[in-house]
Formats: structure tokens, C-alpha cells, sequence
């Protein structure tokens, strides 16, 4: 597909690149030959106008008379003033040719007066009129009767009395002129061409250094395409193509994260459904049995009900996402007071915060803090992140709740547990889908890596922010910002 990319690029840009070259060959010669000829053609024009006058001077009635009576001696030649590489002729107003001659290289003219009857077809040479020489005539091409090449020739009026006697015609070889565009137009050629070659090189380089990340990337999304997602594209300089390769990057870097984080939701969630049902199994099997005393049935059946418990935390937290990703789970805005809410999902983590001898500190601006929000799913967010917090804090360690009032006219609420922190590159991660920090499972033995991202999920739906900071090795943050209620509606 590339090469057929960069044959179609490299065809259509030598296509253009010599069009566009034979355009200003053509403009080029042209000029050279337009000033060449103007150049000749005021000479040209000033050899008539001398030859002309001279013999207008003469106020000649019969030209034909006057040429051969005047010119056949020999020593009015010099009068002619006839310049180097010009050729004269004077020939009647018919157009009979009466006198052709010149001036050769040692600068002696060359008359030869003309009596078989040759004719010049005047009515083929184009008129221009001048004001200050007056009316002559100008012709390019082949004249056979006078030199038999292609000459330039300007034709001055000969007028006595206002009579149309006949015409001057001097005129000058082309051959120069047409070396000279020849030579022009090959020197154009033999540039275009070498301008082409670099060009061509160039474009190759440039369309390579284009081509091979993209490249890459095609090889990558091949490979993504069978499952491999740990293929990284090499990041080239800092345009476009470099920006693609790294956004690919980071996809891939995101995709590859997210097929480990499924493969370890997948095994959490093996671990998890296995564990409780062998439990259970292993209990239930023992009681049928007779293998477990009656008076231990009771207990045994409490460790069944924790177990039958947490199968249902498990389930309910898939529901969850499985109805906040499709959109079923509807939210409904209400006004409540999140102070309370808060004393009361304190109060009932009360004996996991006596077990782990907790320092608790709860701050409220106001002892009635008013949001507008979907309560229960509020009450879950926060929920999961006190319930978070006791699991992660340190026996003995600060556990606090804060509530605050924002410039923004928001309600802040953070929830902090003084315990191991979260490492820098887990930050950006917690709150993704089966992310869990702690692997060894040492601590977060039940969970499976939904609860933030079923807070982060929540909040997001309620347009509002969700955060986690951990400053130092020394404990966690995570605070969630609400629309306060107005305070003329409160109660």
C-alpha cells in the first residue's frame, strides 16, 4: 500500500515539476527572443530610416531610375552607412526588387543591383506605425529572393510628394537569435533536469522519513490485530507523524495495561468466586455429614453467611458497572445533607475502627452541608472510599473526613487514611477498571478493583470531579467535589 502511495506521490510530483518547468522554458525563451528581436529591430529600423531619407532627400519620382542611375557608381557605396550583418534591399512599391547588398566582416559593402525581375511580397509584412520615423513595416521568416534564411527585416516607406515610391528593406540573419534561445532553452533543459534529480531525492528522503513510521505503525495494529499488545512504534522528531506514533504509543501503552488488568480481574475474580463457594461447599458438606458437631453448626453457619455476604458485594459491584457503562442505571437529583451522610457511614465502619485502633477526625464547615446530588449513589462513592481508607491505614493511624466549601460553590469531600500510600505511577491508575495497587493481595484481600472506577464512574456521571493525591509514603487522599444546594431553597 505505501509503495503504491509513494510511486502515485513521486509520479504525480515529477508530473507537475515538468509542466511546470516547460512553462518557464516557454516564458523564458520567449522573452530572450522578444528582446533579442526588439534589439534588432531598432537598428534595423535606423539603417532605413538613413538609406530612406538619403534618397527622399533626392526627391526621387522614378525609384527604379534613381537606383540604377545613382548606385551602379561605385562610389556612392559609402553613402549607404550600412552597419555590420545587415543586408539592404530597395525594391518598388510593387515590390520589385531593385538593389540587395551589404556589409561584410572587413567592413566594406557589397552592392548588387537586381535586374531579372525578382519580387518581394510586401502585403505579407506586418504594419506598425511609428510618430517619430514614421510608417515602415516589419517581417520574420524566410525570404528566398533575398537571402533564402530565416532573417528579420524591417521595410521603411519611401515617400516623395506623398507618393508611395517604394520601400528600404534591411534585414538581419536569425541564426544568432535562434542560437542564442537554443542555447538558453538547453541551459534550462540541463538545469530542470538536474533540478529534477534533487528533487526526486529529496522527495524520497522526505516521503521515507514520512512513510516509515507509518510503517511501524501499520506493522503494530497487524500485530494488535492477533493480540500482541506489546509492540511500541520508535518515536521519529517532533512533528505530525511523531505526535501519531506517540498517541499510538500511549494507546498501546492503555490497551496493554488494560489486557493486564482484566487478566488479573479474571484471575481476582476466579479467586474470588472459587474461595467463598469452597467455603461454603467444604461447611455445608461438613454439617450434612455429621462431620461438624451440632454445636458448631452455628458458627460454621455464620462463616457461610459472611461468605454468601460477599458473594453478593461481588455480584452487585458487576451489576453496577455492567448497568453504569450500558446506561441503565438512572440517576435521580436530590437535595441532602452530606454531613449526615458521612456521620453515618462513620458510624458503621465503627467496629473496623475499633479493631484497627484508628485515630478518627471528622470536619464539617457547618454542621448541615446541603448538595444536590443521586444519594445513593453518592452514599456508594463514599461508601467505598471510607471503606477503602480503614483497609489501607496503618493499626493506629489517622483516619479523617473533611468537608468544605470551594470557591466554585462547590461541596469538597475528602476522605485521608494514614497508611503506605500509593506509588506515583499507581496514581493515574487507580481509578481504572480492575486496577488493583496492592497485587500481593495483602492487605485487599476481597476486592477485585471496581470500587474506584464505580466512584469514578458515578461522579463522572454527575459531571463533578474525583481525585487522589498521595504527597508522600505516608498515607492517601481521595476527594470528590458536588454542586452545592442553593441556599435559599435550604430547609
Amino acid at each position: 500500500m505505501f509503495k503504491s502511495t509513494f510511486a502515485k506521490f513521486l509520479t504525480a510530483f515529477i508530473l507537475c515539476l515538468t509542466i511546470s518547468f516547460i512553462i518557464l522554458s516557454s516564458i523564458v525563451t520567449n522573452t530572450v527572443r522578444a528582446h533579442v528581436a526588439q534589439e534588432k529591430e531598432f537598428v534595423l529600423m535606423r539603417t532605413g530610416d538613413a538609406i530612406s531619407k538619403q534618397i527622399v532627400d533626392h526627391r526621387v519620382e522614378n525609384l527604379e531610375n534613381y537606383v540604377y542611375n545613382q548606385f551602379a557608381d561605385s562610389s556612392i557605396k559609402p553613402l549607404l552607412k550600412i552597419e555590420k550583418d545587415i543586408n539592404i534591399a530597395i525594391v518598388t512599391a510593387e515590390g520589385k526588387m531593385l538593389l540587395y547588398g551589404g556589409s561584410g566582416e572587413d567592413g566594406e559593402i557589397d552592392i548588387q543591383l537586381i535586374r531579372d525581375g525578382r519580387t518581394v511580397d510586401i502585403k505579407r509584412f506586418d504594419r506598425v506605425v511609428n510618430n517619430e520615423t514614421g510608417v515602415y513595416l516589419t517581417y520574420s521568416g524566410v525570404v528566398k529572393n533575398i537571402s533564402g534564411e530565416k532573417v528579420q527585416i524591417c521595410a521603411k516607406e519611401i515617400k516623395t510628394n506623398n507618393v508611395l515610391r517604394g520601400y528600404v528593406l534591411a534585414s538581419v540573419s536569425t541564426d544568432d537569435e535562434d542560437a542564442l534561445v537554443a542555447k538558453a532553452k538547453n541551459s534550462i533543459i540541463t538545469n530542470t533536469l538536474w533540478v529534477m534529480l534533487a528533487a526526486v531525492i529529496a522527495v524520497y528522503f522526505v516521503t521515507e522519513r514520512l512513510i516509515h513510521p507509518l510503517k511501524d505503525i501499520n506493522v503494530a495494529v497487524k500485530r494488535f490485530a492477533k493480540g500482541d499488545f506489546s509492540t511500541r512504534v520508535t518515536v521519529y522528531g517532533g512533528d505530525e507523524v511523531a505526535e501519531l506514533a506517540e498517541s499510538f504509543n500511549n494507546m498501546a501503552e492503555y490497551l496493554d495495561n488494560f489486557e493486564k488488568m482484566r487478566n488479573s480481574f479474571l484471575a481476582n475474580v476466579s479467586h474470588d468466586l472459587r474461595t467463598p463457594m469452597t467455603t461454603i461447599s467444604g461447611f455445608i458438606d461438613g454439617i450434612t455429614s455429621g462431620a461438624i458437631p451440632p454445636e458448631k453448626h452455628n458458627y460454621y453457619l455464620g462463616i457461610i453467611s459472611d461468605e454468601v455476604h460477599r458473594l453478593s458485594r461481588l455480584v452487585t459491584d458487576l451489576l453496577d458497572i455492567s448497568k453504569l457503562e450500558s446506561g441503565e442505571r438512572k440517576f435521580e437529583f436530590v437535595k441532602f445533607d452530606i454531613a449526615e451522610m458521612s456521620r453515618i457511614i462513620l458510624i458503621s465502619f465503627e467496629q473496623q475502627i475499633e479493631d484497627k485502633k484508628l485515630d478518627v477526625i471528622f470536619e464539617a464547615e457547618e454542621d448541615s452541608m446541603l448538595v444536590v446530588a443521586d444519594k445513593d449513589a453518592i452514599h456508594q462513592v463514599l461508601y467505598n472510599l471510607c471503606h477503602n481508607a480503614i483497609k489501607f491505614a496503618k493499626e493506629g493511624g489517622k483516619f479523617a473526613i473533611s468537608i468544605s466549601r470551594t470557591e466554585q460553590k462547590k461541596i469538597r469531600v475528602s476522605v485521608y487514611d494514614e497508611g503506605l500510600g500509593i506509588n506515583k505511577e499507581d496514581l493515574a491508575l487507580v481509578f481504572d477498571r480492575f486496577y488493583k495497587t496492592d497485587t500481593s493481595r495483602g492487605l485487599d484481600k476481597n476486592g477485585v478493583g471496581l470500587g474506584l472506577y464505580i466512584c469514578k464512574t458515578i461522579i463522572d456521571a454527575h459531571k463533578e470531579k474525583i481525585h487522589a493525591e498521595s504527597p508522600s509514603d505516608n498515607g492517601a487522599e481521595f476527594w470528590f467535589t458536588l454542586p452545592e444546594a442553593d441556599a435559599k431553597k435550604k430547609n
